[in-house]
C-alpha cells in the first residue's frame, strides 16, 4: 500500500518509533496524521509540526481507543492504516512479577491492538480494503530474558497480527506488525539495566526510531506480515525454527555470559 494520500492514525505518537513514523507518513504526503498519545502536550507539539491531529489517549482502556477511532474519523473520514504503536515495558524479573503490571501490560501490549481491530473491522471489510498494523518487538518472535511480561505479550501481539493476516487476508485487510529489537528509544534504556537483556538486544545493533521509520515505510508498501528493521532477527527466527533445542542453548548461553560477567570483581 503507497502511503501518499492515505489517512493514518498513529498511538504512542509523542515520541520514539511512533514519533518517528509520524515525520515519515507526513513526508511520504499522507492526507492526514492523527498522532494519539497520553503525552497529550507531546502530540500536539508534534502534530504542530507536520500539520497533524493530536489526540489523548489511553491505551490500556478500550473506550478510550475507540473515542481516538471516532474523533479521526469524524476529522478526517475512513482511516486507512491504523498504527497500534503504544507500548509499555512491562516488570522486570520472571512470574513474580505484580498483578497490576501484568495487568496494565495485556491491556496496553496486547488488548489495545484487540480493541483497534474489533472497532476498525466492520467499516474495512465493507469497503474491502483496510490496513491493520501492531507494534510487537524482536521478543514477541524471540524472547526477552529480562522480562517475562514483555516477552510474553509481545509474543501475543504477534499471535494476534498473524491470525488477523490469515483471518481477513483475503477480504482486502493488510495486517503488518513491527518487530525491531534494539532501538534508541526510553524504553530500551529499562531493559539495558539488565547485562543478559543488554547483551541480547545490541547482538544486531542499535537503530535509531527514523531507521525503523524506513523499514516500515518499505514494509507496508510490500505490505509484508513481518517488518523486521534489524537483518539479524531473521536469523535467529530460522535458527530457533529449525533447532530450537539449540537456540534455548544459546540464549542460556548469552544470559549466563552476560551475568556472570556483571558480577566478576572487574566489572565492578
Amino acid at each position: 500500500m503507497e502511503l501518499e494520500g492515505r489517512h493514518i492514525v498513529v498511538t504512542g505518537a509523542a515520541g520514539g518509533i511512533g514519533r518517528a513514523l509520524c515525520r515519515r507518513f507526513a513526508a511520504e504526503g499522507a492526507r492526514a496524521v492523527v498522532l494519539a498519545d497520553r503525552d497529550l502536550a507531546g502530540a500536539r507539539a508534534l502534530a504542530d509540526e507536520i500539520g497533524g491531529l493530536a489526540v489523548e489517549l489511553d491505551a490500556g482502556r478500550e473506550s478510550s481507543v475507540r473515542a481516538l477511532i471516532d474523533a479521526a474519523t469524524n476529522a478526517n473520514g475512513a482511516i486507512d492504516i491504523f498504527v497500534s504503536n503504544a507500548g509499555v515495558p512491562g516488570a522486570l524479573g520472571g512470574p513474580g512479577a505484580s498483578e497490576e503490571a501484568w495487568d496494565e501490560a495485556w491491556r496496553v501490549n496486547v488488548m489495545a491492538h484487540v480493541w483497534a481491530s474489533r472497532a476498525l473491522l466492520p467499516e474495512m471489510l465493507e469497503r474491502g480494503e483496510g490496513y491493520l498494523v501492531n507494534t510487537a518487538s524482536a521478543a514477541g518472535l524471540l524472547t526477552q530474558v529480562s522480562s517475562l511480561v514483555y516477552s510474553v505479550t509481545k509474543h501475543a501481539a504477534v499471535s494476534l497480527a498473524e491470525w488477523l493476516a490469515i483471518e481477513y487476508g483475503e477480504r482486502g485487510i493488510r495486517v503488518s506488525c513491527i518487530c525491531p529489537q534494539g532501538v534508541r528509544t526510553p524504553m530500551l534504556d529499562l531493559a539495558m539495566e539488565e547485562p543478559a537483556s543488554a547483551a541480547a538486544l545490541t547482538a544486531g545493533g542499535l537503530l535509531e526510531p527514523e531507521d525503523v521509520a524506513d523499514a516500515v515505510a518499505a514494509g507496508l508498501r510490500e505490505e509484508r506480515l513481518l517488518i523486521l528493521p534489524h537483518e539479524n532477527v531473521a536469523g535467529f527466527m530460522a535458527l530457533k525454527g529449525a533447532d530450537p533445542e539449540r537456540w534455548i542453548k544459546g540464549m542460556r548461553r548469552i544470559v549466563r555470559d552476560a551475568r556472570g560477567a556483571a558480577s566478576s570483581p572487574a566489572a565492578s
